[in-house]
C-alpha cells in the first residue's frame, strides 16, 4: 500500500511540474485568449536539428523553464520531423507549415517566436549556446515589455 501511495505522489507531483506543449494550434490560441497569455511558438527539427536537440534538452526540458512556461506561458512546438518513423499526421505538418509561411518565412531552426494572445509577433530568439534556463527566460520575458 505505501509503494501505491510514492507512485502516485510521485506521479502526482511530476504533473504539477510538467509544462504543457499543445498538440493543436488552436487549442494553444483558445488557452492564451482565455488566460491573457502570450505564446511560445518554437520551429523545431526534432530529429534532425541539433541546435533544437540542444534548445529542447538544456532549457526546454529543464525544470526551471517547466515551473516557470506553466505559469506564464502557452506552448507550441511546430516541428518538422524529417525521419519517416517521427512524421507528423498530415493536419498536423499543413498547419506547422502556414505557421512556418507566416513566422517563420526564412525557414530558421531552432526559432522560438513570443506571440501575443492576438498572435502579434513579440519577439524571436533561437538556441544561445552555453545559456542557462534562468537567462533565456529573462531574454523571452524582455519581449512582453
Amino acid at each position: 500500500m505505501k509503494n501505491i501511495i510514492y507512485i502516485l505522489l510521485f506521479v502526482w507531483g511530476g504533473m504539477l511540474h510538467a509544462q504543457q506543449w499543445h498538440e493543436n494550434y488552436d487549442e494553444a490560441l483558445a488557452q492564451a485568449a482565455g488566460e491573457d497569455k502570450p505564446i511560445i511558438l518554437v520551429f523545431s527539427g526534432s530529429d534532425w536539428c541539433a541546435p533544437c536537440i540542444r534548445l529542447k534538452k538544456h532549457i526546454f526540458d529543464s525544470d526551471t523553464f517547466k515551473t516557470f512556461a506553466a505559469e506564464h506561458y502557452v506552448l507550441y512546438n511546430a516541428d518538422f520531423p524529417r525521419k519517416k518513423k517521427n512524421q507528423l499526421p498530415q493536419d498536423k505538418l499543413n498547419r506547422n507549415k502556414s505557421l512556418a509561411e507566416n513566422y517563420n518565412p526564412k525557414g530558421y531552426f531552432p526559432l522560438v517566436v513570443v506571440l501575443d494572445k492576438n498572435e502579434n509577433v513579440l519577439g524571436t530568439t533561437g538556441f544561445v549556446a552555453r545559456t542557462k534556463p534562468e537567462k533565456y527566460i529573462k531574454t523571452i520575458n524582455k519581449f512582453l515589455k
